[in-house]
């Protein structure tokens, strides 16, 4: 999500989208159509199988006990902070480049986002940022895997221990992406992902998931996104309607089982990126933390002047997008919190900047190639 891609033709009639999702679609319709034909045929909308089995094979794809399917992204996080306290005035300190979802889901419950700048090479949460942002208040850190590779969660997981706080991992943009302490997902007591559609892991609509290796939280989870009930009509708790449809389990089923490849072909762009754009002057590269696998959800470079930019790649015909233009704490929707321009330098620099090319696993090298050409023409006319 993010500022809606852009993406024409150009006079020459090529065009490089932005994201293909038709092709992914392509390659797992023969597989899943006829598991969504039995599904409508037995009418077996809500829960059974499919759903059950997609949630043993992600936790151990990812290396968890438990996962639960459920609606979205967003709902995960609520349901993640719900689960270990987060209640109304308490704080959860999260970086404030990223997508509003991780703050909206605190601000749902009634606690309170507190956001901390990022390091200025990765864009990641800032740990010494985390720790002077503690306060009384505070009950969770929640770093975000931004981009396709990890937060330097092993870093704040100390910081954590050491004022008696839990950490929730916003793994959204990272399935399959690694740190050398493990996969994104299982390194810390929860974490919450989406599989919009665009995500390396996407449904065909929106759904998500929770990750633990806490039985009560999991129990905790599965009552309260069912209505706060463990058994139908009897409600121990308010909940809320936060089920994952059957419908898109097997679609989530058939694509975990390409995600590996997808996403090595994900590295394998990047590193193309990376040779076809090292001497274009004016672009700033993405680079890998020490340790981190990268899934490259998002190719991410930075360029000045950015909208003349964009506006030059879209009439070459290719599409791009900016992720994200505005940092949360500056949107209309927090202007209440009381932040001003100036507090977050390099998440406020980096959002007049970042610039999000072409990225997914079906990406050619010829399309790369017209991406390169595209860009270097682009950043010279602005120069």
């Amino acid at each position: 999500m993010g500022r809606r891609p852009r993406s024409s033709v150009g006079s020459d009639g090529v065009s490089v989208p932005f994201l293909d999702l038709a092709a992914q679609s392509a390659e797992i319709a023969e597989e899943v159509l006829p598991v969504w034909q039995r599904l409508f045929e037995s009418a077996g909308f809500i829960g059974g199988s499919e759903i059950g089995a997609f949630e043993q094979e992600y936790a151990e794809y990812i290396g968890v006990e438990h996962v639960i399917g459920v609606s979205n992204g967003t709902d995960a996080l609520e349901l993640a902070y719900r689960a270990v306290g987060v209640g109304p005035g308490d704080e959860v300190i999260m970086p404030a480049n990223t997508f509003i979802a991780t703050a909206e889901a605190v601000s749902r419950i009634g606690a309170v986002p507190v956001f901390v700048d990022v390091d200025v090479e990765h864009l990641l949460i800032d740990p010494d940022a985390v720790e002077a942002a503690i306060t009384e208040r505070t009950r969770v850190i929640a770093p975000v895997h931004l981009f396709g590779q990890t937060a330097p969660v092993e870093l704040i997981l100390p910081i954590a221990e050491k004022h008696g706080l839990v950490v929730v991992e916003d793994a959204a943009q990272s399935q399959g992406a690694s740190s050398s302490a493990g996969r994104a997902g299982a390194l810390a007591r929860v974490a919450a992902t989406s599989f919009y559609p665009g995500k390396n892991l996407g449904a065909a609509g929106d759904a998500g998931a929770v990750m633990t290796n806490d039985a009560d939280i999991a129990a905790f989870i599965r009552n309260v996104a069912a209505h706060g009930s463990s058994v139908k009509y009897v409600h121990d708790q308010i909940g809320m309607n936060a089920r994952l449809d059957a419908i898109q389990a097997p679609v989530l089923r058939a694509k975990l089982a390409r995600l590996e490849g997808w996403n090595a072909a994900r590295r394998a762009a990047a590193d193309r990126y990376a040779e076809l754009l090292a001497d274009i002057e004016g672009v700033r590269l993405p680079s890998v933390r020490p340790g981190n696998t990268d899934v490259w959800h998002l190719y991410v470079v930075r360029v000045e002047d950015r909208e003349r930019v964009m506006v030059e790649l879209s009439a070459a015909g290719v599409g791009s997008g900016i992720h994200y233009p505005t940092p949360v704490h500056l949107t209309e929707a927090y202007a209440g919190l009381g932040y001003r321009r100036g507090q977050f330098p390099v998440t406020e620099a980096a959002a007049d900047r970042i610039l999000s090319l072409p990225m997914f696993p079906h990406l050619t090298y010829a399309q790369q190639e017209s991406v390169a050409e595209a860009l270097h023409s682009a950043v010279a006319s602005t120069s």
